[in-house]
């Protein structure tokens, strides 16, 4: 999607972002989701600022690789602030899906590594941030997975069609319906993430990576990432019928109980749902049955 560069704009021209800090170091881009206070959850100006930041990369031929984090000592990132996400509906869905899609292109459309520094919880949405990095390394504190059942929402931004392609068909099924979340060192068993580290070492063996990659032929680095994504980029007629699924969940009773129920610290009530459809269906069926299903008779 196509960002206002003008919204970043100060008067030296330099931008100035509100949610994320960003840094170019030793050919090192550095993009901190920076909203400690919500375990760096993410909302449409986040996801605006992590678009413009790494997109501004593509200027700077002397930039390696770039490097997502998040900000503080409790999390990578817990995906989307369900404070902005309850404002959603389906109406204005696109409004949220199209930056998420946006910032996925973003990071696979790169021309150099991009690799995502895990410590803490990395679910739902900012697991999804991870799957399109190009190399997740993880602090043992880590933590990987889709929540999103037991919250209402629907992770078809990415999910849904990267888990299966990475640990296989059946684990993704049981990640997504059970909401099953794996430490650093399960995600690495099975393929989730890279490599897992003790905490203290987390910086320094990022930093490795990074020399490493610096070392290594530019044009190579380009030319193969994007042969790597080759196949993958087919989803992309997956990832618009997954948004397209996800805007009719947005705004309805059951997911608006789903995340007001994460935001009370309760247990969700998805019976009554259960109970009202099939109340519903309860009454679609007796209709039929005493043919009731049919247009009233004209009066002559």
């Amino acid at each position: 999607m196509a960002i206002n560069n003008d919204t970043f704009a100060s008067h030296d021209d330099k931008p100035e972002y509100k949610d994320i800090l960003f840094e170019v170091k030793d050919q090192i881009a550095w993009v901190t989701i920076n909203r400690p206070e919500v375990m760096n959850a993410f909302r449409e100006q986040t996801l605006d600022e992590m678009i413009h930041a790494l997109s501004s990369t593509r200027s700077d031929p002397m930039i390696a690789c770039a490097v997502i984090r998040g900000a503080g000592e409790k999390a990578f990132s817990a995906g989307g602030d369900f404070h902005a996400m309850m404002k959603l509906n389906r109406a204005n869905a696109h409004m949220w899906n199209d930056r998420m899609l946006g910032l996925a292109m973003t990071i696979r459309g790169l021309p150099i590594p991009v690799i995502a520094m895990v410590h803490g919880p990395c679910v739902g949405g900012g697991h999804e941030v991870a799957l399109w990095c190009d190399l997740v390394i993880s602090a043992e504190d880590g933590k990987f997975g889709q929540t999103g059942a037991r919250v209402a929402a629907c992770p078809t931004v990415g999910a849904t069609q990267y888990i299966p392609r990475i640990v296989g068909e059946r684990l993704a099924r049981e990640m997504i319906f059970l909401a099953r979340t794996f430490t650093a060192a399960e995600a690495v068993e099975v393929g989730l993430i890279n490599k897992c580290v003790p905490k203290a070492k987390l910086m320094e063996e990022t930093l490795a990576w990074c020399e490493t990659i610096k070392g290594h032929s530019a044009q190579t680095l380009r030319a193969t990432k994007k042969s790597l994504n080759h196949e993958s980029d087919q989803l992309y007629a997956s990832w618009q019928h997954g948004m397209e699924l996800l805007a009719n969940i947005w705004g309805t009773e059951e997911s608006l109980e789903g995340m007001q129920a994460f935001l009370d610290r309760r247990k969700a009530d998805f019976n009554k749902f259960r109970q009202r459809n099939k109340d519903a269906l309860d009454q679609y069926m007796d209709d039929f049955r005493n043919d009731r299903n049919q247009a009233p008779k004209m009066n002559k």
